[in-house]
């Protein structure tokens, strides 16, 4: 099944075979073809889909030769499924870029320390500014990357880990491959539900992963009141780690409520991806001294170190007030497009998540079908079952690539597709 999904055999969604018909077909036993699919689960590369059986993993942890995720958006359609910022938006780094090439002059060896010391003493600062605790940090290859770390250092294969219901693909797909077993926290405007977290530690969560500001996919933030009764539910947990994603960062246009050092281990991770451009990988990752020390020297047995010249490039755009102005206009604008598009679909009788970050989150009926109509309408969005675990079917719709004019359009054929016209020209 692996060589399948390599050689695209077997796409993402593709059903798998039942248990006994399996079993029949190969002349095995069922128990062998179950453990079979166990494995292919523990590895992230299926996923138990109830009664519609066994499944491949819309994104398994598998190279393929050919994509199955989404259907290609048609010829001139506008992709509005990638989840990724606007490129007019992010801040120019060729002048940066040259004014780093004479800074360093020589080339380089080996780095002496992991983290850049001022890159280290700006982020201090910068995370100080908001609330966060940051004596002990370090530098990872992005959010993702800092993610993945702290959950292999901390957990093991079957342990469980809450994560917010709808949330990032990416998470869900890491957790997965981790062997890891995702407990969803159901998610409102004001970050993860209270209930839905007790709920979660009490069928034994090892970890809970919350987004500060800009959720994927819903927009949701943390508000100052739903951060104070986190604190209070999650004070004095000595079994649970603690990682804070905000990975928007200037870009959320709201204030930052963090949850840093409620419990005894945790970690909040800030990547500059979305404010200053996907191609610099890099997040900054404040913690406890032993969360953070478990994570430097995996690093430092792995990888290494994150590119010193990297780390000074992100250090010069930190200390560009021009930068930083960009970096602000850039936030204006998403929120304009943002809001722009959840107000035009309420005219139109659709609510909508969006109350920060570059996505809105719309709950449907039928996800296949609004994808289907809209990507025949010229609009490439994305389903929510990437984003899904337990949580009712939505369309996530990425608003960077849009234009004010745009909006209107997209709202009038996301509601054609939401509410399709029956036999008798009705709207359903």
């Amino acid at each position: 099944m692996e060589a399948g999904i390599r050689g695209g055999t077997l796409a993402p969604g593709d059903a798998l075979p039942a248990v006994r018909a399996l079993a029949a077909e190969l002349a095995v036993s069922p128990a062998t073809v179950a453990k079979a699919y166990q494995e292919l689960r523990q590895r992230g590369l299926v996923v138990t889909a109830g009664r519609h059986g066994t499944r491949i993993r819309p994104r398994p942890p598998v190279a393929a030769r050919r994509a199955g995720l989404l259907p290609p958006p048609l010829p001139g359609a506008r992709d509005l499924s990638a989840g990724q910022p606007d490129p007019r938006l992010l801040p120019p780094l060729g002048p940066h870029l040259a004014g780093l090439a004479a800074e360093i002059g020589a080339p380089t060896g080996y780095a002496v320390s992991a983290v850049v010391p001022e890159l280290a003493d700006a982020a201090r600062e910068r995370l100080a500014a908001d609330g966060v605790p940051a004596a002990e940090i370090t530098v990872t290859g992005g959010a993702l990357d800092g993610i993945e770390r702290l959950l292999a250092a901390h957990l093991r294969p079957g342990d469980a880990v809450a994560v917010e219901d709808p949330g990032w693909a990416n998470l869900l797909d890491l957790v997965a491959a981790l062997g890891l077993r995702a407990i969803g926290v159901p998610v409102d405007d004001d970050g993860p539900t209270v209930p839905g977290v007790r709920a979660a530690l009490a069928a034994g969560a090892r970890a809970l992963i919350v987004t500060s500001r800009a959720q994927n996919p819903t927009g949701a933030a943390l508000s100052a009141d739903r951060a104070e009764e986190l604190r209070a539910l999650l004070t004095g947990r000595s079994d649970l780690l603690l990682i804070e994603d905000d990975h928007a960062a200037e870009l959320a246009r709201v204030p930052l409520h963090p949850l840093a050092g409620a419990t005894a281990a945790w970690a909040f991770v800030r990547s500059v991806s979305k404010p200053y451009g996907p191609d610099l990988r890099l997040a900054v990752l404040a913690g406890d001294e032993a969360t953070v020390a478990r994570v430097a020297g995996r690093a430092r047995v792995g990888a290494g170190w994150v590119s010193t010249v990297l780390q000074r490039l992100v250090l010069a755009l930190w200390r560009d007030p021009a930068t930083a102005d960009l970096v602000r206009q850039a936030g204006e604008t998403y929120e304009r497009r943002r809001d722009g598009l959840v107000d035009a679909l309420a005219a139109h009788g659709l609510a909508a998540q969006g109350r920060t970050g570059i996505n809105i989150w719309v709950p449907v009926a039928n996800e296949t079908m609004v994808v289907t109509a809209l990507r025949d309408a010229g609009w490439s969005v994305a389903p929510g079952a990437l984003n899904r675990i337990a949580a009712a079917p939505g369309v996530r719709i990425t608003v960077s690539p849009l234009d004010e004019a745009d909006i209107e359009p997209l709202a009038a054929a996301v509601a054609r597709a939401a509410r399709p016209a029956t036999p008798g020209g009705f709207t359903a």
